[in-house]
């Protein structure tokens, strides 16, 4: 294997990686927390969830063969040179084993805690089914010839695909709600600090190599970066421009329709406060800590 050409940028690829893992790894725990202390998972999208359990089992999948098995490594330098590196780091596969246990734990709480009567979409397993069946086949079809490396490239190329989509159904959400109570913010912010710092290891690599075949040699990781970096924007966006933060709380019914009742209840109503020794509303509302 090729090593590197220069000893201060080998350290600042290494210090960027594990800045990423540290970042994207903790981002998850933002939400899980809030989930726990309000003992809800309102205001969470469940197709969030879903697909991004799919997006990173297969991301751990591509990680962990590309990174480990050595026949898989020779088919990359058979494609793209021995004088190039393997595009994969530890912290990525150290990030994406952390990532689906973490998921799991997020569904889990779904399954748990109070959810009003939000339900998992049906195009949502639909795409997660169509994408399994898929690898699936694949499989077979990579078997005959032990076409490994493009066969964990389909697995890249679905990491890909559940990156461009999953963050869409939480961004609706948000703007059909006109809020982002219920979706930790803390996450999107350690996640573009992730995006940011992952994206740069990469351009170290290029630099000391002396070549940018990393970035297309491992389209996933690259995609992964920007896509990542440009929904967190809007996320960020929506939290801090859209619809700030405001003191509310949260109800725990939403609409028969598939939509959300309104969840924030601002306190800069007068009535709000004309109200505030009258008998407590039976509808049962969650505090946002």
């Amino acid at each position: 294997m090729v090593s590197w050409n220069s000893v201060p940028l080998e350290i600042t690829y290494q210090v960027l990686g594990w800045i990423s893992f540290v970042a994207w790894s903790v981002s998850f725990y933002p939400q899980v927390i809030l989930n726990f202390r309000r003992k809800s998972v309102v205001g969470l999208n469940f197709d969030f969830v879903l697909l991004n359990l799919t997006k990173h089992s297969s991301y751990m999948i591509y990680n962990v063969v590309l990174f480990f098995s050595p026949a898989v490594q020779q088919q990359y330098f058979q494609k793209y040179g021995r004088d190039q590196m393997i595009p994969v780091a530890a912290n990525d596969v150290a990030f994406s084993m952390h990532a689906v246990l973490l998921t799991i734990i997020t569904l889990f709480q779904i399954a748990i805690y109070e959810r009003g009567v939000q339900k998992v979409s049906k195009i949502s397993m639909a795409i997660v089914s169509v994408v399994w069946l898929a690898a699936a086949v694949c499989f077979f079809v990579a078997l005959p010839n032990h076409s490994w490396l493009w066969l964990i490239n389909f697995f890249n190329a679905i990491q890909v695909i559940m990156t461009l989509i999953k963050y869409i159904p939480q961004a609706i959400m948000n703007f059909r709600r006109k809020s982002t109570d219920g979706f930790s913010i803390g996450n999107i912010l350690l996640d573009f600090l992730g995006g940011c710092t992952n994206y740069s290891q990469m351009i170290v690599q290029s630099i000391d190599q002396n070549s940018w075949v990393n970035f297309y040699g491992n389209i996933g990781k690259t995609l992964l970066s920007l896509v990542s970096v440009v929904f967190d924007l809007l996320f960020i966006c929506q939290h801090y421009v859209l619809y700030p933060a405001k003191k509310a709380v949260i109800s725990s019914k939403l609409s028969k329709d598939g939509g959300v009742e309104p969840l924030l209840k601002s306190s800069d109503h007068p009535e709000s406060e004309n109200k505030a020794d009258e008998p407590e509303s039976q509808e049962q509302t969650v505090g946002i800590p």
